[in-house]
């Protein structure tokens, strides 16, 4: 006979009901918030729906009179949306609404159990993600914006490393470079692990989705394609540099120096950070479980390198802040209150509290991007102490 104890039933049932109530709250909450804050807004899937449109017509998808709305995404993402595309923008909307609020506790989920051991309850990861990211999960909602989706996508990829399931994971970032060009981020990175299964399938995956337009395109209609995205966002960046809402490097030293500051003080700092990833990376034989901190580090790195870092972007950080909350007495004592600091511009920067005044002073002191420096150096100090 089995040794395994059989599972109690009223204990089954009560994690069931538990779950049912979780699941019901969280209907009735994301009913509400569309109802009442998003239904009438969503500009960017608005965007996207068009770009879906476009693509069921074999339309050019990247046009200068989009202006502040033009199209910057793959073309295979336009070719992806299209069955979204093809219900009315109403019913599209709340399909889509509803799809990001799943994938919001998909993501929470995942991120809770990355971590290599858990130090924390699980609540309590996913309660001071949700204190110090909550108003950019709010706010990618009500755009209708995809970041929330990208990084659940990106976070199962490194939870699937963590897996040992490789070839899930190199499709998973395939996925994410698709619905998002920043995840070419992780290419060499993948490459770097040196997992045959993981290269293959993210080589495989991209091919594939570079080449999709073309079914409806054509060949020379895809080419055509690739460069007006490349025109798109190579000459859509400089206005948004001075935007409050802009945390790149390069929006912090134009609010720094003024609008036509001189390149290198961006490029290099830019490049430091990339540095430390690849020095993070360097030393990943110090530690058994590398990747969830890896992956972390480099989602966390996106929108800070991306001269198109808007804020509301740094929804990627969801497992950086994880983890720091995980190991945060494993972080030296002069790094804690740094990093503690850094949860508290991130998350407490809001109107109703500083008031217009004082939040655009700091919004141009750039202080949520030297927050998010803050959060790679705790990230590349627990690396340095072989903690993850």
């Amino acid at each position: 006979m089995s040794d395994v104890p059989s599972p109690d039933p009223v204990l089954s049932r009560r994690r069931w009901s538990r779950r049912v109530a979780g699941g019901a709250l969280i209907a009735l909450v994301a009913w509400w918030v569309f109802t009442h804050k998003a239904a009438d807004r969503m500009p960017d899937f608005e965007v996207y729906w068009k770009a879906g449109t476009r693509a069921a017509a074999a339309e050019p998808l990247y046009r200068e009179a989009d202006a502040d709305y033009q199209f910057k995404y793959f073309p295979a993402f336009a070719v992806l949306i299209m069955p979204l595309a093809a219900m009315p923008l109403q019913i599209a909307k709340a399909v889509w609404f509803g799809a990001s609020v799943m994938a919001l506790v998909v993501l929470l989920g995942l991120a809770a159990r990355a971590p290599p051991d858990l130090r924390r309850p699980v609540w309590v990861l996913v309660l001071i993600a949700i204190v110090v990211l909550g108003k950019y999960y709010a706010r990618d909602l009500v755009l209708g914006q995809i970041n929330v989706l990208f990084t659940m996508v990106a976070t199962g990829a490194i939870v699937a490393m963590a897996a040992r399931r490789e070839d899930l994971a190199g499709l998973l970032v395939a996925i994410a470079v698709m619905i998002k060009p920043y995840a070419v981020i992780m290419l060499p990175w993948l490459a770097a692990r040196r997992k045959p299964p993981a290269i293959i399938a993210a080589a495989a995956g991209v091919a594939a989705g570079l080449i999709l337009p073309a079914a409806i395109y054509g060949v020379t209609g895809a080419i055509d394609l690739y460069k007006g995205w490349w025109t798109t966002v190579s000459t859509t960046t400089g206005d948004t540099m001075v935007l409050t809402d802009n945390i790149s490097i390069a929006a912090m030293y134009v609010k720094w120096l003024g609008p036509d500051p001189p390149a290198w003080p961006a490029v290099v700092t830019s490049a430091a950070l990339l540095l430390i990833a690849v020095l993070v990376f360097r030393v990943r034989g110090r530690v058994a479980k590398p990747d969830a901190l890896e992956g972390a580090l480099l989602l966390t790195l996106m929108p800070l390198i991306s001269p198109q870092g808007w804020d509301y972007v740094v929804v990627v950080s969801t497992l950086s802040i994880m983890l720091l909350v995980n190991y945060f007495d494993r972080l030296p004592g002069s790094l804690r209150p740094l990093t503690v600091l850094a949860f508290a511009v991130i998350g407490f920067t809001l109107f109703d509290l500083l008031g217009r005044t004082l939040l655009y002073a700091l919004l141009n002191l750039s202080v949520i991007t030297l927050a998010f420096v803050v959060v790679v150096a705790a990230l590349a100090m627990l690396r340095a102490r072989r903690v993850a």
